[in-house]
């Protein structure tokens, strides 16, 4: 997948697109992220996220040599695979806080409601950087590394983080995927 995403760095040096160059070059630097905490701090994480990282993040790239573009679902994967990402950590962070902080005790369904609403909350913050560098970079009169397509599209970028927050819930929910999911979510709230 690194690969791949060095093939995506390689096209966007070779069409001259800034918005490709910066995109697989931090999509490269965020794959390489968890060697790099489990070398320097110990931290390892959990194969599965590490796959879904690398996943979400060349799925992402590809998006921007055209597939967003040219394929009409494309945008909506990547949001769901980011959303279920984000709501991973999110359970992560909060089950640690609930498990380590003696004056915290979260109930099961508080957890998921704020996992959701943890999830929409970086989808929003997300959406607006998105915004704020294409506002910044018309001003600079620069190519905006971002692409913002209009407010219908954010909007359908919010929808489909939740459908990832969802189904990373509905894991949770099924037998045998609250075990993966624990296992995911455990992982990180051990580092």
């Amino acid at each position: 997948m690194q690969a791949g995403l060095v093939v995506i760095l390689a096209a966007g040096v070779a069409l001259g697109n800034v918005s490709v160059i910066v995109n697989a070059t931090l999509s490269l630097a965020v794959t390489a992220l968890p060697a790099l905490l489990e070398r320097d701090h110990g931290v390892t994480l959990d194969p599965v996220i590490v796959v879904w990282i690398t996943v979400a993040v060349l799925l992402h790239s590809a998006g921007m040599i055209g597939l967003y573009d040219r394929v009409w679902w494309w945008d909506h994967l990547t949001h769901t695979l980011s959303g279920g990402l984000v709501a991973i950590a999110g359970y992560a962070v909060t089950s640690a806080i609930d498990e380590h902080a003696p004056d915290v005790t979260l109930p099961p369904a508080f957890l998921w409601v704020f996992v959701f609403l943890f999830t929409v909350a970086v989808g929003v913050c997300w959406e607006l950087l998105e915004m704020i560098g294409r506002e910044l970079a018309r001003a600079m009169d620069v190519e905006p590394i971002l692409i913002v397509y209009s407010v219908e599209d954010t909007m359908l970028d919010l929808v489909f983080n939740v459908v990832g927050a969802t189904i990373v819930a509905a894991m949770a929910r099924l037998s045998g995927g609250r075990a993966v999911l624990e296992r995911l979510g455990d992982s990180l709230a051990r580092q």
